[in-house]
């Protein structure tokens, strides 16, 4: 997948850095992890801050001091998770800062127009991200709503394409005429067939790129699987196909074997601050007693740095210890633990082995 700011192998995983940042991880660790692409949120930096402000000091890779690909999401599934404090609207959605209680508007519109001043290589059509559960004709008006606002979203972008001068809209620096590719989102609930309806119907408005979006929101593992396998085979194989918000690290290479290019999820930084930590051995939590005198590394088959030098008795205790290096270092492994699988999900596709590295994790 070739970007403004780089090429990106994929299958890939994408670390989220919400408001600009990975969480407890700096850019130049990413980078050494081999990070290729990250997750921003147009919510969050819209409301903080502020897209003119990030605009102004040269989009959110100048702004961050990273030079590799980013991705912004929406802002649709923000939204959606501010229950209490929305209106959702045919044009659009009202919705309260959770940070001041300000009121805010998003539309398809607006949304893009936020999205396209934070300059990163890939934007996404603002949806409606479908609550779990929903009944069929909730699910059924929620994904027709998000039709019209991918239809909106597409119609916004290519006239701002038509309207402003190529370089006044590149969203880079280094001579490249190649701008902002926006993707489209399917969603439709729980419904198989709703699920494919949309995809049809985000297909025929044409997109850079497609995501499977409202999975995550609570429903079974299973379902995921069974509403991801019936949308990949509706979206193009020629363009990159993401699966929003997945998943664990033996669903991320299921989800890879099935097709999908592109995956994010706050699962490895989030589980990190709160001492889960993944192994080649199955999950461990380091808070349990049972490591503190435990001189072993963290995962005897991994190479990332944490388990070079540090032992679990010593993480055991940082945790402990409420330090904050227990989170950076706990983060470290967990991202380069997903990062590595990836790597060998892409090196299996290669030497056309993924079917019995599949089964193996």
């Amino acid at each position: 997948m070739t970007t403004p700011h780089g090429e990106v192998e994929t299958p890939v995983f994408m670390p989220v850095g919400t408001v600009a940042t990975v969480k407890a991880v700096p850019q130049d660790v990413l980078d050494e992890l081999g990070v290729q692409i990250l997750l921003n949120n147009t919510y969050h930096l819209y409301l903080r801050p502020g897209v003119e402000q990030v605009r102004k000091l040269g989009g959110v890779q100048r702004f961050m001091a990273w030079d590799k690909p980013i991705l912004t999401d929406s802002g649709g599934f923000q939204v959606f998770s501010l229950s209490e404090l929305r209106k959702v609207t045919e044009e659009g959605v009202a919705f309260k800062s959770h940070l001041d209680g300000s009121a805010h508007f998003f539309s398809p519109e607006k949304s893009l127009e936020a999205e396209i001043g934070l300059g990163a290589d890939i934007i996404m059509a603002f949806d409606e991200c479908t609550e779990y559960p929903a009944e069929r004709d909730r699910a059924q008006e929620s994904m027709e709503m998000t039709a019209r606002w991918a239809k909106r979203s597409k119609d916004y972008f290519e006239g701002y394409k038509r309207q402003t001068p190529w370089f006044e809209r590149k969203s880079v620096e280094k001579g490249s005429e190649q701008t902002q590719a926006l993707f489209g989102i399917v969603q439709g609930g729980m419904y198989a067939d709703l699920r494919r309806e949309s995809a049809q119907r985000t297909v025929e408005i044409g997109f850079d790129g497609y995501a499977i979006g409202g999975l995550s929101v609570g429903e079974p593992r299973e379902k995921t699987w069974d509403m991801v396998e019936a949308t990949i085979p509706l979206l193009p194989n020629d363009k990159p196909r993401y699966v929003m918000g997945v998943g664990a690290p033996e669903e991320i290479v299921q989800y890879a074997s099935m097709g999908v290019d592109m995956m994010d999820c706050v699962l490895p930084t989030r589980a990190a601050r709160h001492g889960l930590l993944f192994t080649s051995e199955g999950k461990l939590n380091i808070k349990n007693a049972r490591y503190a005198l435990d001189e072993g590394p963290l995962d005897p088959n991994c190479r990332c740095n944490v388990c070079a030098r540090y032992s679990r008795a010593y993480l055991r205790h940082l945790y402990a210890a409420k330090e904050v290096l227990a989170q950076v270092l706990n983060t470290v492994h967990n991202l380069a633990y997903y990062l590595d699988t990836m790597r060998r999900v892409r090196q299996a596709i290669k030497v056309g082995e993924l079917a019995s590295f599949r089964s193996a994790v």
